[in-house]
């Protein structure tokens, strides 16, 4: 049992090796790729959308106002929140496999549709709504089946991959618009259409991996399909069934649905809405989505330009080429978190930093823009200089902690029999949040006088530091099951380390057939 204080290098290092090497393997990252490429979808989205509607060619084609082009942008948030909710069902009926085929196909359906719409802005806002549902959905479907998948030692990394893949299909949209708008005429539609039509090639790569892949055992389990789940175990981890690693694992899914007769949509809702370790889960993921957006990282992320042009970038170009050298940033920087802080530091570590980094970052902003916005003939080159390397390192601060932690949470949280439904509430919270942060952003800008939102932001960075300390507890090393116990406990205890030798199923001061009767009690 790997000690549930968050792992430094030599006990992270310990873990891996004590692990059998057979379940790093083929079968595993290729499954867990194939899920990943799903985050592709949010970020280049997020990258591409409301850079395209600044390229000349859309803007003579549509000839959309301000308002409209906000609309364009937001709503596919909208979509999301749907497609999140909707998704419920679907993952829980067809499985982990043909969801992801479907949410892709949705998205690339909603993608073609915006590259041919032609000037017709109904079928325009068809296609973004369109693309929302699928995006939506894998938000909720990608993290989940990789956390179901992944080995525990190396859990947080995995899930982390979508992350990843969300920063660098965010970072390809920009400089595929930045490529558009330099080297296709402006005068062609194709300057506009070659970014719509990009976005499609990922969800086809991973359509096209998922036909090589393995389904999720713990859904398979969730069926009562036991032998099935075996096998799929078994081939996901390189060992044979008798292995006692195989066993332990396989032993730990099925103690938590072995009676698992009626798994209905609404005895889903009524266990998640009802039960307090529950409600405590729910009350965690959204207010992990709410204080990621009210951080501000996606209100500089939506408007960077705008805000580079605060601190002193001038030029429409030069504007882009800055935004996507920010969007590498943060890929880098969550590669590197990935890598480095979120199995080896642990969860709330990570979060702790990545907000105290954030906070630094909006107060300085805070002062420079203050001092900006009243004399900027007092401001020094130096100073200017400082602020943008500000936003840069804001990057790292946002990568390690609350742009990724809530999709982790999100995912790994949860009851086997309630992952799907406690995934696609919290993750349908998130994108009416992100909603409501991107409309809002350009008015709190104005009405706080710029440096004012900045304020805002590092207040909610504060609150984000203290609710981690106090309410958010460590998950590193535990297995999908063992998190149970940690919501068992009260509410004081969430934010302290939990004493495998006392609360976990294999802890050696517990008997085995008291824990199989709280879990069956649970």
């Amino acid at each position: 049992m790997v000690d549930q204080k968050p792992l430094f290098l030599s006990k992270y290092i310990r873990a891996i090796k004590d692990s059998p090497r057979e379940i790093y393997n083929r079968n595993l990252f290729l499954s867990v790729c194939s899920f990943a490429l799903g985050g592709c979808a949010k970020g280049w989205d997020e990258g591409a959308a409301s850079a395209i509607s600044q390229l000349p060619a859309f803007k003579s084609t549509y000839q959309l106002d301000d308002n409209t082009i906000s609309n364009l942008v937001s709503f596919v948030n909208l979509g999301a929140g749907v497609g999140a909710l909707l998704s419920f069902p679907l993952n829980d009926r067809i499985g982990r496999i043909w969801s992801l085929r479907t949410y892709q196909l949705v998205y690339v359906a909603g993608s073609l549709i915006s590259c041919l719409s032609y000037g017709h802005v109904a079928a325009l806002y068809a296609g973004r709504i369109a693309a929302g549902l699928g995006i939506g959905a894998l938000s909720v479907l990608a993290p989940m089946a990789i956390a179901e998948i992944a080995p525990k030692t190396t859990r947080g990394l995995m899930t982390m991959w979508f992350s990843v893949c969300m920063l660098s299909g965010q970072m390809l949209g920009i400089f595929t618009v930045y490529g558009c708008s330099i080297h296709i005429s402006s005068e062609q539609d194709l300057q506009y259409q070659i970014p719509w039509f990009v976005q499609t090639f990922a969800p086809a790569i991973s359509c096209t991996m998922s036909l090589f892949i393995v389904e999720s055992p713990r859904w398979l389990v969730l069926l009562n399909r036991h032998d099935t789940a075996l096998t799929a175990l078994v081939r996901l981890r390189g060992l044979p069934s008798h292995d006692k690693y195989i066993q332990d694992e396989y032993q730990g899914m099925t103690s938590e649905t072995e009676e698992n007769e009626s798994n209905s949509s609404w005895r889903v809702v009524k266990e998640t809405l009802t039960i307090r370790s529950n409600l405590r889960r729910l009350q965690l993921t959204i207010t992990a989505y709410t204080l990621a957006q009210m951080s501000g990282a996606n209100s500089i992320t939506n408007y960077l330009p705008t805000i580079f042009g605060m601190v002193g970038v001038t030029g429409s170009n030069v504007k882009l080429y800055t935004t996507g050298l920010y969007a590498l940033t943060k890929l880098v920087c969550c590669i590197t978190a990935s890598l480095i802080l979120v199995d080896l530091a642990g969860r709330r570590r990570s979060l702790m930093l990545g907000v105290s980094i954030q906070v630094i970052c909006h107060s300085y902003l805070v002062g420079y823009l203050n001092i900006y916005v009243h004399d900027s003939s007092s401001v020094t080159k130096g100073a200017s200089d400082a602020a943008i390397a500000m936003i840069f390192l804001h990057a790292l601060g946002w990568a390690m902690g609350l742009y990724s932690m809530p999709y982790l949470f999100g995912a790994e949280l949860w009851p086997n029999r309630i992952r799907s439904f406690g995934g696609a509430i919290s993750q349908c919270f998130h994108w009416a949040f992100y909603f409501a942060i991107t409309k809002a952003t350009p008015s709190l800008l104005s009405g706080l006088d710029q440096w004012g939102a900045f304020v805002l932001f590092a207040g909610f960075c504060v609150l984000a530091f203290a609710y981690t300390y106090f309410l958010v507890p460590e998950t590193t090393g535990l297995g999908l099951e063992e998190i149970n116990a940690l919501f068992e406990r009260p509410l004081y205890m969430l934010g302290r380390p939990l004493d495998t030798r006392r609360e976990s199923p294999q802890g050696d001061e517990k008997p085995e057939s008291t824990w199989v009767e709280k879990v069956q009690q649970y």
